[in-house]
């Protein structure tokens, strides 16, 4: 019950943020997360609603980053676990249901048309242009859904990942293992 007052709460100062920034004509761009040891970025209109983990539904025969499925708000949704899908290297111990607390499920935007829904470690705001000190284009072998890489003023480099061309990826469309 904590976790979910918890988390409406933090939905809530979320929502009032994106309030505060559309009157006072700064816009927000970005979801900030961390996942694993990185730090990425989502377009708000990529990003879709936000969950408290749920424990998914395994399902065999799939990639490691495949987590299976779980029942979100009375919609199924598949599970992928950023970090181990990015990083391409399955993770190498499964976190406790303890270790999970701060963990978040980031529902892609229905527009999309993908019932997939990514584990991320912890959230940690929006982010704008602004927050920002220096941009990088990703390389030229770099995939499709990677966008350009930000440097903050504290000198952490943030990843942006394009959740619509990420959605319509073969690899990540393709669960079978």
């Amino acid at each position: 019950m904590a976790n979910r007052d918890a988390l409406r709460a933090f939905q809530s100062r979320l929502a009032s943020r994106l309030q505060a920034a559309r009157t006072s004509g700064v816009a927000a761009s970005w979801l900030a997360v961390e996942a694993g040891d990185a730090k990425y970025l989502f377009p708000l209109g990529h990003a879709g609603e936000i969950f408290p983990w749920t424990p998914p539904q395994t399902v065999p025969y799939t990639e490691p980053w495949f987590l299976g499925v779980a029942n979100l708000r009375g919609g199924l949704y598949g599970v992928v676990e950023l970090s181990t899908f990015a990083s391409g290297a399955a993770s190498a111990t499964a976190a406790s249901e303890a270790a999970r607390s701060q963990s978040r499920l980031v529902a892609l935007n229905e527009l999309l048309e993908v019932n997939c829904a990514l584990l991320i470690d912890r959230l940690v705001g929006l982010r704008s242009v602004e927050a920002f000190i220096a941009s990088h284009a990703p390389d030229a072998d770099a995939p499709v859904w990677l966008g350009h890489s930000y440097t903050d003023a504290a000198g952490a480099r943030w990843q942006e990942i394009n959740l619509q061309a990420l959605s319509q990826q073969s690899q990540f469309l393709s669960i079978g293992a």
